[in-house]
This record gives C-alpha cells, sequence and structure tokens, in this order.
C-alpha cells in the first residue's frame, strides 16, 4: 500500500491528523486516570463521550479538502 506523494505535510497538516492524535491524548488521559486516582477534575464517563465526538469530527474534515494540503478543490491543483 502507498503512501500519498506528500505524505510529511499531510500528516503535518491535516485537520483528521490532529484529531486523531487528540483521540490518542483523550485516550492516554482515560487510561492514566485511574493510576493517578483521579487527581484531574474530570468527572467519571466524559472521555469516551468526547472520544466519539472527535472521531466523528475527524471523520468529517476527512471529507473535507483543504487547499493547503491538497490545492485545489479536485487536488490536482
Amino acid at each position: 500500500m502507498p503512501l500519498v506523494p506528500d505524505w510529511r505535510r499531510v500528516l503535518l497538516r491535516a485537520w483528521s491528523v490532529w484529531c486523531i492524535a487528540f483521540i490518542a491524548v483523550i485516550q492516554g488521559l482515560d487510561v492514566a486516570l485511574p493510576l493517578i486516582g483521579y487527581a484531574l477534575p474530570i468527572p467519571e464517563g466524559w472521555l469516551p463521550s468526547v472520544t466519539l465526538a472527535v472521531a466523528i469530527l475527524a471523520a468529517l474534515l476527512r471529507l473535507i479538502p483543504q487547499k493547503s494540503i491538497s490545492g485545489g478543490r479536485d487536488g490536482t491543483e
């Protein structure tokens, strides 16, 4: 499976990639909270809801063309 030609640019600038990275941080926090004894004032059950919302946002953002990455509307410019 080949990567897109400008994969470095996509990795750094694509909104969907940033959302997925944020999901990874949220999930890490969700795993770490019981280990640190819920020292942060985050209610239980809140992080999975945020994760779901950001995952849906990432999927929607994947469909929106970004001129800074793909050039024109069809990605050919």
